[in-house]
Order: structure tokens, then sequence, then C-alpha cells
């Protein structure tokens, strides 16, 4: 990834947030047909990622245990209007430009067909992602009849990614100056995109 150093992201708080809050990873790797992308969610715990993918799909006939894999997590992103710089006004030295944050994954995949293992990740993944949005009222796994749980997954392959190295980009005006960055989180602020003006900020108090 084309990352210049003013745009790199070196924080791993930063990159534990950005996988926290955009987990629908694109998970690429090659395959005898050629490069093959699936979109996934995906969690991290320490140096390991965990998912699945459905029977029917070919990945996990194609990408053997130990294959290099790279799972991209694309935070938020916008495009940034040149008017909206301060600094347009005084010397319209100005074009446009798209702010956006991603992380990139390195690693490598294995594939866990035990039903245990499957469960496994499928209880982590639905905890996750239930409790904050139904609270105690969070669907379990418990809640389903036993027979249809079971056939639900044998129809999956669990997966999960070791990972050998990280790349991050946050690219959000840092070759700008200060007031031209607090104008652009402002106004991006003011569209929804929320969680790019929060990283903008972040940026600004370091």
């Amino acid at each position: 990834m084309y990352t210049p150093a003013h745009f790199a992201e070196a924080d791993p708080d930063e990159i534990e947030r950005l996988i926290s809050a955009f987990p629908l990873a694109a998970v690429v790797a090659d395959t005898p047909g050629g490069l093959c992308a699936n979109h996934l969610p995906l969690l991290r715990s320490g140096d390991r990622l965990a998912g699945h993918v459905a029977l029917a799909n070919a990945m996990h006939e194609e990408v053997p245990d130990g294959a290099p894999v790279l799972a991209i997590f694309r935070g938020g992103d916008a495009y940034v209007s040149p008017n909206w710089y301060p600094s347009k006004a005084e010397t319209h030295r100005a074009v446009p430009t798209w702010n956006y944050q991603v992380v990139h994954v390195h690693g490598h995949i294995r594939w866990l067909r035990e039903a245990a293992a499957k469960r496994r990740i499928v209880s982590l993944l639905t905890s996750r992602f239930e409790k904050p949005l139904n609270g105690e009222g969070a669907w379990k796994m418990g809640d389903a009849p036993a027979d249809y749980l079971e056939d639900m997954i044998s129809k999956i392959v669990a997966l999960e990614i070791s990972i050998l190295r990280i790349e991050a980009k946050s690219k959000l005006n840092q070759n700008h100056p200060e007031a031209n960055r607090q104008a652009v989180a402002q106004e991006l602020a003011a569209r929804g995109a929320d969680h790019l003006a929060a990283a903008m900020r972040r940026k600004s108090g370091e």
C-alpha cells in the first residue's frame, strides 16, 4: 500500500479501533483461478483474526491451510472539497482530495472444520455484535432449536488468520495547516461522517 510517512498510522489503539468499528473485511487470497476476495466479519484476538465462510464458498477448498492472505479493513471515507479550506480564500492553492482510513492485515489462513471450533467462533461473533445491539435481550445460540443450529453449523467452515504484519493508513489532511483540518472535520461531522471527523480530531490532539 502506498503510504507517505505523514499518512502512516502507527498508533496501535487507533488500529484496534478501526478493526473493531469496521469488522467487515475484504479477505484477498490467490487461487488457481486467480485472486479472490470475500467480504467477511472478522474479530481480532491478540495475534489472530477469526471468522467463517459458507460451506458453499469455494474459498475454503481453493485456498489451502497456511496460504498467505490479506484482510483489508476499510474505515470511514469521504470526499473533501477545496471550498472547505480556510486557506483557499487566501491563496486559492487548493484541490479536491479524499480522506480515509484503512488497515491491511497480512497473515496465514487456517481452516477449522470441527463442530466445536465452528461453534466457538460463531459464539464469539454473535456475542460481539448482539450485546451492544440488544443488551439483555441479545440473541444466544441456545435460543435456536438444537437441530436447526446443528444444521446451520454444518453449513459453514470457520477460519483463523495468524497475523504476520499490519499496515495502516490514516489520510486525514495531515499535510494541511491545523485550521484547514479543523474546518474539514467540522464539515464532515455536519454531513454525517462522524467516524472520520472524530479520527481527524484525535489526530489534531496528538
